[in-house]
């Protein structure tokens, strides 16, 4: 008898035959349309911890952001209308390819997919908001070391913005740690978005 293979939605490449599905929605105050698959976090539905990320994420018009580990690409997407671009990236192979979709689907101009392994991706660039709906399935390891890893990819005053529900008291602990400051920017059905800046050196 075969055995039965359990794949978590950070899973490099997916083996599993995709079920697709379209989410439609009103986010921020404009409707998108995303082409999602089983496998995929939150595939049947937009979960809350990403609205409420995306309602309450801080972008300016200059910002040029970074999705980190961005699923079929809501919060990027949505980000991309705000911003002056956005890359968006992911370990999971077809994650990447439904947010591909997705931004031509919704007829972005201005963001990218790069798939690969946490900050492989973009190594050696600098962004002024990194966003993230954190793994923590994945285990707080993969946690911290997005947490660790944004901050040199963030230019000074840059910020890491990012929403968790169960372990939200350790993930902004590590970025005081990290950052030397953490906020609460939001509290919502047992979830919190969380804001750290990334300060000069001079200041």
């Amino acid at each position: 008898m075969k055995e039965k293979t359990f794949e978590h939605y950070f899973t490099e490449k997916p083996i599993s035959k995709p079920k697709l599905g379209i989410i439609k929605a009103y986010l921020r105050g404009y409707y998108f349309e995303f082409l999602t698959a089983s496998g995929l976090f939150s595939y049947k539905k937009i979960d809350y911890g990403s609205r409420l990320l995306i309602e309450k994420m801080i972008i300016k018009p200059t910002d040029y952001v970074l999705d980190m580990g961005c699923g079929y690409g809501v919060i990027g997407i949505v980000a991309s209308r705000f911003a002056k671009k956005v890359v968006m990236v992911d370990i999971n192979k077809r994650a990447a390819w439904c947010a591909k979709h997705n931004i031509r689907r919704n007829n972005i101009k201005n963001a990218v997919v790069k798939r690969g392994n946490l900050y492989e991706p973009v190594k050696g660039e600098k962004f002024d908001v990194i966003l993230s709906n954190l793994p923590m399935s994945a285990g707080l390891d993969v946690v911290y070391k997005i947490i660790e890893g944004a901050r040199e990819h963030l230019r000074d005053g840059g910020s890491l913005q990012v929403v968790v529900r169960k372990g939200h008291e350790r993930v902004k602990k590590k970025m005081e740690e990290v950052f030397g400051n953490a906020e609460y920017l939001a509290k919502s059905g047992g979830y919190r978005v969380i804001i750290s800046y990334k300060r000069g050196e001079a200041m």
